[in-house]
Parts: C-alpha cells; structure tokens; sequence
C-alpha cells in the first residue's frame, strides 16, 4: 500500500546504486534529505532541477554515512548552494575523510569528498517541509544513524534502519567493531514505539504497511542473530552486488583476487569462513545467480536484474 504524504514532501524514488531522495519544499526554499550515489550524482543534480521548479535548496540533510546517501553532496552543493548537515557522530571521518571509516575503501564504493556546515544530534528538532520533525538515534546499519519523525503526520523518514521488507546491512557485527545486531534490535523497538502510518525508507516506495514491516524486519533479525554466519553471506552478498552494479561486468577469473584485495571481504572470510578465496567466490557467484542478482556471458560475471 502507498503512504499519503503531505503535498509539501516529494519522494525521488531511486533504483541501485543510489538511495532515494527526499525533497521538501518550502514556499521559495527546500532541503533535501540524502543525495544519492556519486556516479549518479548528474542524474541526481537533473532531478532535482526539475523537482525545484524554480525553488532554492537551502539544506541537504543526511540520515547516515554509506556511499548511496552522501555520494552526491558535493555535487548537489555545488549545484545548488545549499547548506550540508550531518549526524554528528559521522562528523570525524567525513572531516578526516576517512575512507575505512565510510567505508569506502573497504568496500570498494567512492564518494565524492565534501564539508558539511551543520551537525544533527539525537533529540535535535527541525522543521521540513512546514513540519516539526525530530532526530532519532537508529544504531545498526550504521552505528551513527539519524532516523526523522514527524508525531504531527506520523511520518517516519527511516533511511536505511527500516525498509518495507528488511533493513540495511549490519556491518559493524559482521565486521567486528561493535554490537551491531543488537543495537538494531533496539532501533527496531525504538520505531515500534513510535506513532507512524507513513515510512519513507532509504530504498524502495514509502508505505503504510507498517506492522507488517517491522514483523517482518524483527524475523529477518532473529534469523542473523541464530546464524552468524548467514549474516555473513548476506552482507557480502549485497556488497558485491552493488559492485557489479557499478562496474556492471567483471572477468569470473579476476573476482577471487578482487575479493582478497578488499578489507572487508578479508575481514568477513577470516572472521567467519576461512575459505580460499577461490571458495569464496565460488559460492558467492552461486548464491548470487540463484538470486537473479547476476549471470554469467562467457568469461564475465554481469550484474542481473534482482537488487
């Protein structure tokens, strides 16, 4: 089911590689929230010129620190003018541009750097759109997450913390730097408790169906937290599938040396697998087929259909 959502707030929904952008306008004004990934960042810029319809975006807020929802900053900002705000716990690796961090380099993902202006912080209120809305700490996904509320319209603006039928990759757990199943645990029970009819997620429609949702998010936890390991796959699994979805073909011969060449496929492989790499892309080019995510022409692995 779709979400009703105030004339004031338009959906630029995306497909892979870029998070969807969310636009508010403001009489003469509008802030944005999330900007996409860099190698769409011309298609992002259009969009929004043709979304504006004359108006000037002020602000571009961000929900968390992954390629797909800052990449376009720096081309929005030189676009536009506009003021770029953060969650504050992301603000030292995007001043130190730290690319482990942002998980960049890890994962074989790019950004184009930027500066940000303002800082969001958990409990912080701001107005978008002629609406009251309030940062909410959503660790997980991202362990500096920033979800938005509105109680007045009962809209959640959830990034990547809740989708319509799951939630982002949990990096932190897979790769060791902190509890992060269980800090999404508590960001789901932190969104069941809120007054919501409406999520405008980082990917995907915005929908009203959000009991089913989160039962939905909760089962998908549930099942990480019995099998470390299938976390494990799925988070490679999604990784080098926004790969190919960038680079759209790669020689299957080359893939177990691209793998050995990424920290995080050597992180995740010493920390739960201890395959070859051989192995490893062995079965993940397997599980990737069965799920219609990518196909084999030739000697080339190329990026499917399945997101």
């Amino acid at each position: 089911m779709s979400a009703r959502l105030p004339p004031s707030i338009r959906v630029l929904e995306r497909g892979w590689l870029s998070s969807n952008n969310v636009l508010f306008l403001e009489g003469e004004r509008a802030a944005l929230v999330d900007s996409g990934y860099v190698a769409h960042a011309a298609q992002t810029v259009a969009l929004l010129h043709r979304a504006l319809e004359g108006r000037r975006l002020t602000r571009l807020i961000n929900t968390h620190s992954h390629s797909d929802h800052i990449g376009g900053n720096a081309a929005v900002e030189a676009a536009f003018g506009c003021r770029i705000a953060i969650p504050a716990g992301i603000a030292p690796a995007v001043i130190e541009w730290d690319e482990a961090a942002l998980l960049l380099r890890p994962a074989d993902q790019i950004a184009a750097r930027f500066a940000h202006d303002d800082e969001i912080a958990a409990g912080d209120e701001l107005e978008l759109g002629g609406l009251a809305w309030k940062a909410i700490a959503a660790p997980g996904h991202d362990m500096h997450a920033l979800v938005f509320h509105c109680p007045e319209k009962r809209i959640l603006i959830s990034g990547d913390a809740l989708w319509r039928n799951g939630f982002g990759v949990v990096f932190a757990e897979v790769m060791g730097t902190a509890e992060g199943l269980r800090a999404t645990r508590e960001t789901l029970e932190t969104i069941a408790r809120l007054p919501v009819d409406a999520v405008i997620p980082g990917h995907g429609p915005p929908f009203a169906e959000v009991a089913e949702a989160l039962e939905a998010a909760f089962a998908r936890l549930a099942a990480f937290e019995a099998d470390g390991d299938k976390l494990a796959r799925h988070a490679l699994k999604v990784v080098l599938s926004f790969a190919l979805l960038e680079k759209r073909r790669i020689a299957l011969a080359e893939l177990p040396a691209y793998l050995a060449g990424l920290s995080l496929y050597r992180d995740v492989n010493s920390r739960y697998f201890r395959q070859s790499f051989d192995e490893l892309a062995g079965w993940l080019v397997r599980d990737l087929e069965r799920a219609g995510a990518v196909r084999r022409e030739g000697d080339q692995l190329v990026a499917g259909t399945a997101a």
